[in-house]
Formats: C-alpha cells, sequence, structure tokens
C-alpha cells in the first residue's frame, strides 16, 4: 500500500508529471506515492521521467481511461557505481 496519493485526475499534460514530481520531493527515500490520472500523455511521461530519475516504478496499470502508478521514491542524487 502506498504512502500517499496523488489525484490527477482530470488535469492535463504536464500537470499530472509536475505534481508527481513535486510531490515526490516532500517525501523520504523509500515512501510509496500512488498516482491516478485521466491524461493519456501521463501513460508515456510518468515512466519516462522515472526512468531519468533515482526513484523507482514499482507497479502501473491502465483501467478504461484511468492510470494508476505506483512510484518508491529514491534519493534525491542519483547514484551512479
Amino acid at each position: 500500500m502506498a504512502d500517499r496519493t496523488l489525484d490527477a485526475s482530470g488535469l492535463q499534460c504536464p500537470m499530472p508529471l509536475l505534481k508527481t514530481k513535486l510531490e515526490l520531493n516532500t517525501m523520504a527515500p523509500g515512501e510509496q506515492l500512488e498516482v491516478v490520472a485521466t491524461d493519456p500523455g501521463s501513460a508515456r511521461d510518468i515512466p519516462a521521467f522515472i526512468a531519468l530519475s533515482a526513484h523507482h516504478l514499482v507497479e502501473s496499470a491502465v483501467d478504461g481511461s484511468q492510470y494508476r502508478f505506483v512510484i518508491r521514491c529514491g534519493d534525491s542524487v542519483r547514484r551512479s557505481y
């Protein structure tokens, strides 16, 4: 179960992604954020952002016109080893 939920339903691009970024900035590493969006661009934008960040996409699902993502917050500084 996610620690927080962000309901971005009804918001158009780029707002679901921007609100997701802002919410993740307030979270501690390891906490999970559930994002619910209705903008089809979210299916592309949110996973692309996560792939370039220190965060981890735990789960994503589509149910009709609703897109759901569970993201585990990573460290604010991405490390490469």
